[in-house]
């Protein structure tokens, strides 16, 4: 470990993040270091020196790891700092690293992925973090995004898309693929009161599945009553006419996917 002014250099963080909201159980060591350190003006400086944006990257799959890997670490200003292959080794990796970006992959096994990102926003929530998945689907999204992750990006679109989105995580910034994104804002708009209730959304979806009235009531514990009535506001309130137009709505906005 090297002494002085390079320790410091070596520190993984943006300092100044830690000089405002320090870690749990951490308060009184941090706030004595402000008489240690001469900050820069920006966050994630240090003497001058912009610090690299530490990452855990956890993904089951090696080869899509190491793919991964490479991209990110042809960033001068991106730093990979560990690798976990499970949900539970994701958590411990975040908690003794204590990296800026966890780049999360949906399907890991040992527990859920939701349960974890809820787990690690308070227990580490200095840690921001990014979703790898297959799932288009502006439901998933807003799932992960309510449970605490700042990004949501498609394996597919990785290449293109993963950097940025580690970027913009590391500044606390929402980063939202952009097939999603329509979708995400329809059920925004529901959840703070708009066009359509929650229970309609998820009607609406089974309906776009080719579930019928029976079915659907069997799947959510209703009366098929209950969901006809449903049914016949969701046409009325998007102003749909047949069930086309209604798989059409949403496809378009990612309810379900292609």
């Amino acid at each position: 470990m090297p002494d002085g002014p390079e320790r410091l250099r070596a520190f993984p963080h943006p300092i100044s993040r830690f000089l405002t909201t320090s870690p749990v159980g951490c308060g009184d060591t941090f706030g004595s270091m402000t008489s240690h350190l001469h900050l820069a003006a920006s966050d994630g400086e240090l003497d001058g020196e912009r610090l690299p944006i530490t990452v855990v990257l956890a993904d089951d799959h090696a080869m899509l790891r190491r793919t991964l890997r490479r991209l990110l670490d042809v960033e001068e200003s991106v730093s990979v700092v560990d690798e976990a292959t499970d949900l539970q080794s994701a958590v411990e990796h975040v908690r003794r690293r204590r990296p800026r970006v966890l780049v999360l992959d949906l399907d890991m096994p040992s527990g859920s992925t939701i349960d974890a990102i809820r787990q690690l926003r308070t227990e580490t929530p200095w840690t921001e973090i990014v979703v790898l998945t297959t799932e288009e689907s502006a439901l998933v999204a807003h799932q992960l995004l309510g449970a605490g992750a700042v990004a949501f990006v498609f394996k597919d679109r990785a290449e293109i898309e993963l950097l940025e989105a580690v970027h913009r995580a590391a500044h606390g910034e929402e980063f939202v693929s952009p097939g999603v994104a329509a979708g995400l804002e329809v059920l925004r708009r529901t959840a703070d009161g708009g066009l359509l209730s929650p229970r309609e959304v998820e009607i609406l979806r089974l309906i776009a599945l080719g579930y019928t009235s029976a079915e659907i009531a069997a799947k959510l514990h209703l009366s098929r009553r209950t969901v006809e009535t449903h049914r016949a506001r969701i046409f009325q309130k998007l102003e749909l006419k047949t069930r086309a137009e209604l798989v059409r709505f949403a496809l378009d906005r990612r309810l379900i996917g292609v």
